[in-house]
């Protein structure tokens, strides 16, 4: 499939966005950057949780909460970062953690208990900012949730075919007018869309769009989408502006594979997990690839 044209709006690059590399102030703390509470993981899909939330923390979160959708937590600690509070969804819901940024649907399945701990989450979350992806999008288009999420920002973030789910098309009919895809998404539902593929396309609310620039095809794996919903809570979290924060994630997880290319771990055999530290990386001024990836655009 050939790039897409950036139609008016252009394109996400790195000048864009100047929020993304803003110094910290010396007097901060970890309730200065946000709380991310992650609503997955369900059985036999564990990872995709602690992938989204393993991004969030080091995308520079203050703190991260994990409900898993599950009647109890598979694990009392992340081994790999036990920084990570474990709780399973309904307990994390059930009590005000401070959350400021969701992110929701990473491996949640599409049961009775997904469908239900998506819809209190709903009615829960504050007006508080939600990144709603994967299953969480498979259950809103088969109708066993309702997009009844109330006040504050909503981010959805769907590949081609769970575009074409959400549409009532197929994936092929997303794919021949992408930007007009994510424009009729964003004006259905009123939110933020992240449509992934070859050259992401962001759309607001308002129908402004933006493709982005950075990634190549070692995002073409399992879970690198996890990584994306992640990142997306985290830099919303923080507090950046909205469109830079929407953006900043899409253009830093493309950027942060383009960055492990450029020293030959992949684009074959990349896996998502070596996202996180990359990302880290660069937003912390480790030298990266261009705008760019020389093996072409991402397909997370």
């Amino acid at each position: 499939m050939n790039t897409p044209v950036p139609p008016a709006g252009g394109q996400i690059d790195q000048a864009a966005l100047p929020a993304l590399f803003a110094p910290r102030g010396a007097d901060t703390h970890k309730g200065s950057f946000g709380t991310v509470g992650v609503v997955g993981g369900g059985p036999g899909m564990t990872g995709a949780a602690l992938l989204a939330a393993r991004a969030a923390l080091k995308t520079g979160a203050g703190k991260v909460l994990v409900g898993f959708a599950q009647e109890t937590p598979p694990m009392a600690c992340d081994p790999l970062q036990p920084e990570l509070m474990l709780r399973d969804a309904r307990s994390l819901l059930e009590e005000d953690w401070g959350v400021t940024a969701w992110v929701a649907g990473c491996g949640i399945g599409t049961g009775i208990l997904a469908a239900n701990v998506l819809s209190e989450l709903f009615v829960l979350r504050r007006g508080s900012p939600l990144v709603l992806d994967a299953d969480g999008l498979n259950l809103l288009a088969r109708g066993e949730i309702q997009p009844s999420w109330g006040a504050g920002p909503v981010v959805l973030t769907p590949h081609p075919a769970e575009a074409g789910r959400l549409l009532g098309a197929g994936a092929a009919d997303v794919q021949a007018d992408r930007t007009e895809a994510a424009r009729e998404l964003a004006r259905r539902y009123q939110a933020w869309i992240v449509l992934k593929g070859a050259g992401t396309v962001v759309c607001s609310p308002e129908g402004e769009l933006r493709i982005n620039t950075s990634g190549n095809p070692g995002l073409a794996t399992a879970g690198t989408g996890d990584v994306l919903a992640g990142m997306l809570g985290s830099l919303i979290a923080q507090k950046l502006p909205l469109d830079q924060a929407v953006s900043g994630a899409v253009w830093l997880h493309g950027a942060a594979a383009d960055a492990l290319v450029s020293r030959g771990i992949g684009p074959i055999g990349l896996t998502a997990g070596e996202l996180a530290d990359a990302a880290r990386g660069l937003r912390n001024g480790a030298p990266g690839a261009g705008s760019q990836g020389k093996n072409g655009p991402a397909r997370p």
